[in-house]
């Protein structure tokens, strides 16, 4: 109870700002700035919009528009590549994180961070005003690297990318959707239920379980095998550092994680590369039991051995991420 009376405290803060700089808006700046925020909403076809703020699809709940309202203070901030400050400029994340403070919902930095937090919704036809959209815009690089938020209507404030300001444009195809709002906010009922993305139910609460739900769709591999070998590998912690030297949320050793183009220590990167590394491994030697056992000890082990080898710490881990995935699935 605390923790939303200090939220709707912030609102309040945040409502007060906005109509003093309504207010302000006779000086030729506030004028300029007023205009751009609703040349670009209109540009972007969103109606009822105003000088401050995109308005909220109808139906959305206070906080809600709150969060596209304060959104809407930042359109035509310039984009700068790590900027948190909008008095020099936001990257998208910085755009996000510094949107949730003013709301007093803390958020981390980066857009690959941001895409683990709060609960996922399944489509953008689920999707409330305030939910977070992400994408995976690179193709050298799988993983997260670009997040809106989505204002209704199919549409999202962004930090698009260099040389461009923050703006109000079309959502496209978002590879993952996150809702970190509370549960309260939303006017149309609670979140959709994690069974919804096809993680199945033995994932619900399961730290990181829209990447696993992504990545196994994406590659062919039961999300429940990849929550398995996360937690066998990391016990689901993303900063984890091994005696080999193996590093991140699936472990990779340094020369397999450059084979592959993942940063180890993105979980989405990380993820992504255990669905790709997985499939490849099965494909190989034809059994998932074999795949886990050249995850483990690697590709020329298992193919020496003419099967898992006969090392008691790889055939313990086939079991144990065996069972795991069992108890997901």
């Amino acid at each position: 109870m605390e923790g939303l009376t200090a939220v709707h405290s912030r609102i309040a803060e945040i409502q007060n700002r906005i109509l003093t700089f309504a207010s302000a808006s006779s000086t030729s700046t506030s004028a300029a700035t007023s205009s751009a925020w609703s040349s670009a909403a209109a540009a972007a076809g969103l109606t009822g919009t105003s000088a401050t703020a995109a308005t909220a699809a109808p139906g959305s709940s206070d906080l809600e528009s709150q969060v596209v309202a304060a959104a809407s203070q930042y359109l035509g901030v310039p984009y700068a590549w790590g900027g948190t400050d909008p008095s020099v400029g936001l990257d998208c994340s910085g755009l996000v994180q510094r949107v949730f403070a003013d709301l007093g919902i803390d958020l981390p930095r980066t857009s690959s961070q941001q895409a683990t937090a709060g609960t996922p919704v399944a489509s953008l036809d689920e999707a409330r005003p305030g939910d977070l959209v992400f994408f995976d815009n690179s193709s050298s690089r799988p993983g997260i690297d670009h997040v809106g938020i989505y204002v209704g209507d199919g549409k999202m404030i962004a930090a698009p990318q260099a040389g461009e300001k923050v703006r109000i444009q079309d959502v496209g195809d978002p590879a993952l959707i996150r809702r970190v709002l509370p549960p309260a906010a939303a006017a149309s009922g609670p979140a959709p239920a994690l069974a919804a993305t096809g993680t199945g139910s033995g994932l619900a609460g399961v730290p990181y379980a829209d990447l696993f739900a992504a990545a196994g769709a994406r590659h062919g591999v039961d999300p429940a095998l990849l929550a398995a070998v996360a937690k066998v590998e990391s016990g689901f912690d993303s900063s984890a550092v091994s005696s080999a030297g193996a590093t991140g949320l699936m472990q990779f050793m340094p020369a397999t994680a450059r084979g592959l183009g993942v940063d180890p220590s993105d979980p989405a990167s990380a993820v992504d590369g255990a669905a790709r590394y997985l499939r490849q491994l099965t494909d190989r030697f034809g059994s998932t039991d074999l795949a886990l056992a050249a995850y483990n000890a690697g590709p020329s082990a298992v193919a020496r051995a003419g099967g898992i080898p006969p090392y008691a710490e790889t055939q313990s881990y086939v079991r144990k991420v065996t069972s795991a995935a069992e108890a997901y699935s």
